[in-house]
């Protein structure tokens, strides 16, 4: 029996990119059995482009509070795939979903192959990823290999385990809930295989509205690895290494910095972060004080 397959995605003030993105998911070759979507408000959806037959359902903002309402909705399905609100993914993403995780039943969750990702720059606009898609070739050669995380934008779970063990995303990483797919992916490991493929492909645009301040996000480049070694799903190693690389990259640019990035934030909220984790009170929900 073909496993039944649902797309799950948490939405917050992209209305307009949430369109686009839908219009990737009714063009699926395979089509998903169930969508699932959690907007922040009423507002952050678009006007007369969610399908008939989706499911909006809403809960406390926040990524990680939403993504526990959508894994709540999912009891009938056998694979749930997150998606961002702001991934388009390839015509036949969802077949290959389907052929991935029946050939290879240990597998517990799946990350595709991102063509290109706008996180990294000013952002990809929708015109550029429909073109980048449209030239991608070769997925029929394309591997499968293991990986420590799924990346949060993409990334497909078989629902037995989480249901047999009571598995949820940590609502403690409020708001953009950083690195919650290291946490999720790591707590669900001991269940199963956690694989990257090459077949499942898409473009995430990287946009930048409905994100957190610089301020929030900086704090949060620091309190949320720790957190995460507290709660044993990061490795310290990984989580300083992670740490290091945040604070000399906001060190560096800070004199000359990316127009999409609040380098000035971020390194005021590195600098916040580190004066709270002297002070014995550094928690990753602080930022939900700060302005």
């Amino acid at each position: 029996m073909a496993p039944r397959i649902a797309i799950g995605i948490a939405t917050i003030g992209r209305p307009a990119i949430l369109q686009a993105t839908l219009a990737h998911i009714a063009a699926q070759t395979r089509p998903p059995d169930h969508l699932i979507i959690c907007p922040g408000a009423p507002a952050d959806l678009p006007n007369g482009a969610v399908p008939a037959g989706a499911s909006i359902l809403y809960g406390r903002m926040g990524l990680t509070s939403q993504r526990n309402v959508i894994l709540s909705a999912a009891a009938e399905v056998d694979i749930l795939l997150f998606l961002d609100d702001d991934f388009f993914i390839a015509p036949n993403y969802l077949m290959e979903i389907e052929a991935l995780f029946t050939a290879h039943p240990a597998i517990v969750l799946a990350t595709g192959q991102v063509a290109a990702d706008g996180i990294t720059s000013a952002g990809i606009t929708a015109g550029q990823a429909n073109a980048i898609l449209q030239n991608l070739h070769g997925a029929e050669d394309g591997g499968t290999s293991r990986t420590y995380n799924a990346y949060g934008c993409n990334m497909a779970i078989r629902l037995a385990p989480v249901r047999a063990y009571a598995l949820s995303f940590d609502e403690n990483l409020p708001l953009y809930g950083w690195l919650e797919d290291v946490d999720f992916s790591r707590r669900l490991a001991p269940y199963g295989e956690i694989v990257k493929s090459a077949r499942l492909r898409g473009v995430h645009l990287g946009a930048k509205a409905g994100r957190n301040s610089g301020l929030k996000f900086g704090y949060s480049q620091i309190a949320n690895p720790l957190y995460l070694v507290r709660r044993r799903s990061l490795s310290p190693p990984r989580a300083l290494a992670q740490i290091a690389r945040n604070l000399a990259m906001n060190l560096w640019k800070a004199r000359s910095p990316e127009p999409w990035i609040d380098r000035a934030g971020r390194l005021a909220g590195n600098r916040l972060a580190l004066a709270d984790l002297i002070y014995g009170r550094l928690s990753p929900q602080r930022i939900l004080t700060l302005d």
